[in-house]
């Protein structure tokens, strides 16, 4: 099994439900064909660098995923065709860094520090 962090950018006027589906549908996919959903992060709305079919902001939904090579072609096969994304990424990597949180908000970092 190989460990892959996976980003995917849907739409900015997608509501939170829509949101949870999103996040859902695609740990399911991975779980039915057998692979491994370590860690979900929602990064929220943030700003793009340039405008994506109309776009400026999208939803970041982040996955941290162990898995084969067969069912991230599955997910990406899937995430084409969805109208709600914008973009998505997966990036093989040797090892997860499970303790950062780099999208939380620095309110939430400070009081962690106290």
């Amino acid at each position: 099994m190989n460990l892959y962090e996976h980003t995917i950018i849907a739409r900015q006027d997608v509501s939170p439900s829509q949101i949870k589906q999103l996040e859902e549908k695609y740990s399911k996919i991975v779980e039915k064909l057998d692979g491994d959903v370590v860690k979900l992060e929602n990064w929220g709305l943030m700003n793009l660098a340039y405008l994506i079919k109309k776009n400026k902001k999208g939803n970041y939904i982040h996955f941290k995923i162990k898995a084969d090579g067969k069912i991230i072609a599955e997910l990406e096969k899937n995430e084409k065709i969805d109208k709600n994304l914008l973009r998505f990424l997966t990036v093989k990597v040797k090892k997860f860094d499970l303790d950062t949180d780099y999208f939380k908000k620095t309110e939430e970092k400070e009081s962690y520090s106290k």
